[in-house]
């Protein structure tokens, strides 16, 4: 029966949540599968992915194949990196000690880029933040600086229509 490590679809329209999964070949899309190896959402940034390790690995000795985005993931995560060194392992070139530090080292290597972009996008979307407050108190100062022109030309408008009608009274009483 071929395997294939591949995704499985939930979620709703516009917004996908996938399951990596291990299955028949032959099943549907969504349909029936063999074993559920772990998560993918491409909604959060960056991409959230949780992944059975272990379990991928030994479906892929078996004869597993994954699809292109399932080995993305795999490859993303360090499963085919552990089946790489599970066949040193076997073959004799390392030991079972050096492949698992080796494995370690390039997980943690690996958290390290993915904790720096995290940093690196919250950073410019604080900034975004900063640029838009920015923006808008110039906006604001903008606006109140007309408000107060336009007061003083109201102002000024009328007491100058009031000045004219006090002279005009004043003629007139001269004329009386």
């Amino acid at each position: 029966m071929p395997v294939k490590i591949r995704l499985q679809r939930h979620g709703k329209k516009g917004k996908p949540f996938y399951w990596i999964v291990a299955a028949d070949a032959r099943a549907k899309r969504d349909g029936k599968f063999l074993d559920k190896l772990g998560i993918y959402n491409p909604n959060t940034n960056p991409a959230t992915v949780e992944l059975d390790v272990d379990g991928a690995v030994k479906w892929l000795q078996n004869g597993a194949q994954p699809t292109d985005t399932a080995r993305a993931i795999l490859s993303y995560k360090g499963a085919l990196l552990k089946k790489h060194l599970a066949v040193g392992v076997k073959k004799g070139a390392l030991t079972e000690e050096e492949a698992e530090k080796k494995f370690q080292a390039w997980l943690e290597e690996k958290e390290g880029k993915i904790n720096d972009k995290k940093e690196n996008l919250s950073k410019a979307d604080q900034e975004a933040r900063d640029k838009a407050l920015a923006a808008e108190k110039e906006v604001n100062a903008k606006r109140e600086a007309a408000a107060k022109e336009a007061e003083e030309a109201a102002v000024a408008e009328e007491a100058a229509t009031e000045e004219p009608a006090a002279e005009g009274e004043a003629t007139e009483e001269k004329e009386a």
